[in-house]
Parts: C-alpha cells; sequence; structure tokens
C-alpha cells in the first residue's frame, strides 16, 4: 500500500461512521424527482422533525441548566420564526417546527393509500428511534444543527422548482432552516456542536435515510453499468 493509500485509509477510519451517511443523503437523485416524488420526501421529513423535536427535549432534559440548548429550543419550539405562511401559520403565530410540517402536509392532500404507507413507515421510523439509547439521541442534535441538515436542505432544494402549495411551503421551511443553521457563530449550529457527536448517533442517521428511501424509491441512484458488464 502507497504512502497516500494509507492516509486515506487513515482520513477514513478517523471519520465518523455517520457523516459517510449524511453525504450518501446528499448524493441520492434529488434532482430527478417529480413534483408527486418531491411531496413524498415531504411527508417523510415530517416524521424525522417529529424526533427532532423529540431528540431537542432529551438534551435540555440531560442538561437542564444548559443555556445554549434553551436558547435552540426557544428557536425550534413555540416559535413564530416560520410565520406567517399562507394556511400554515398566521402572522405572528408561534408552533414547533414539527408542527408546521403537519400543517403543510395538509396544502396538498394525497391519496388515503399512499398516505397510509407514508404513516406506517413514519411510525416504525419513530418507534426505532425512540429505542435509541437517550445520550445518542441528545447528542444527534448537534449532528443535525451543525452542518448535517444544511447538507441536506441543499440537496433537497435541487429537486425541481414545483407550485403546488405544499411544495412551496416545504420550501420555505428548508430556505429558512438553512438560515438558521449556516451562520457558524451565531446560527444554531453554534448552540448545540458542544454535544460533540459520535458514532452513537449512526442509527438515527441511517434510519433517517432508510425512511427516505422507503417513502420515496426513486431517490436511490441508478447503478451504471461497468463496461465488462455492458457487454
Amino acid at each position: 500500500m502507497s504512502t497516500l493509500e494509507t492516509i486515506d485509509q487513515a482520513t477514513r477510519l478517523a471519520r465518523p461512521a455517520y457523516t459517510d451517511v449524511i453525504a450518501e443523503i446528499g448524493r441520492l437523485a434529488w434532482a430527478d424527482l417529480t413534483e408527486d416524488q418531491a411531496t413524498d420526501v415531504a411527508w417523510a421529513y415530517y416524521f424525522f422533525s417529529v424526533q427532532f423535536r423529540e431528540n431537542l427535549r432529551i438534551a435540555c432534559r440531560l442538561h437542564p441548566e444548559d443555556a445554549k440548548l434553551r436558547d435552540l429550543d426557544r428557536e425550534e419550539c413555540n416559535t413564530d420564526n416560520l410565520s406567517p405562511w399562507p394556511g400554515v401559520a398566521d402572522a405572528g403565530e408561534k408552533m414547533n417546527h414539527d408542527e408546521f410540517m403537519r400543517r403543510l402536509l395538509a396544502l396538498s392532500p394525497i391519496p388515503d393509500a399512499r398516505r397510509a404507507l407514508f404513516e406506517d413507515l413514519g411510525e416504525r421510523y419513530l418507534a426505532d428511534t425512540r429505542r435509541q439509547d437517550d445520550l445518542a439521541r441528545a447528542q444527534s442534535i448537534a449532528s443535525y444543527e451543525d452542518g448535517g441538515l444544511e447538507l441536506v436542505f441543499r440537496a433537497m432544494l435541487t429537486t425541481p422548482q414545483a407550485q403546488t402549495p405544499l411544495l412551496r411551503a416545504f420550501r420555505h421551511f428548508l430556505s429558512e432552516h438553512i438560515r438558521f443553521d449556516s451562520d457558524p457563530d451565531q446560527g444554531h449550529g453554534a448552540l448545540a456542536r458542544h454535544l460533540r457527536p459520535d458514532d452513537r448517533i449512526l442509527p438515527l442517521w441511517a434510519g433517517f435515510r432508510d425512511l427516505l428511501l422507503g417513502c420515496v424509491p426513486a431517490l436511490a441512484p441508478v447503478a451504471v453499468a461497468t463496461a465488462g458488464e455492458a457487454g
């Protein structure tokens, strides 16, 4: 093995495995989605947003004297920082961010069978996350806020522009969260990175990836045949 290969291998071993899952989510086939498939992404994200709130509340409970986490909780829960939005939130109306997601899903109803599928996948996903250790769930907040979700949201925003009320509201949600998170010193990442996540959070990111692929199979990149396979 060459010196460069040795260095590359050491770098991969030192990097937490959950970061590879984040990168994998970013490489999914976002730009190829149809309008209906982009709607399915919003349904998947709703269930993620529920576990995000639950994990943040766990972090606050484990660290009751942590002023940064209290500030983050005020930014994510019972807040008007996504208001107003037509059909979702009145001017100055406060709500949890997962409630904003729940309301925006109602803007563009989907067939009952499709909704039932997403609800089944979502409830199973939530059950899995609730079985994870409280410390891991608390640590996950740092990975979400300090760059992980910003990467995912930027990837989601590469889906083709759509004009349905639901997708316009979802793009507002994503764009605002990028703004909330992206400032390295004053953003949400600065309020959470001291939780120092490690690979105990890997199942949480893997579960999110699997939820996305379960709700939106078209996100899976199409394998490219090698020259040997093509013949």
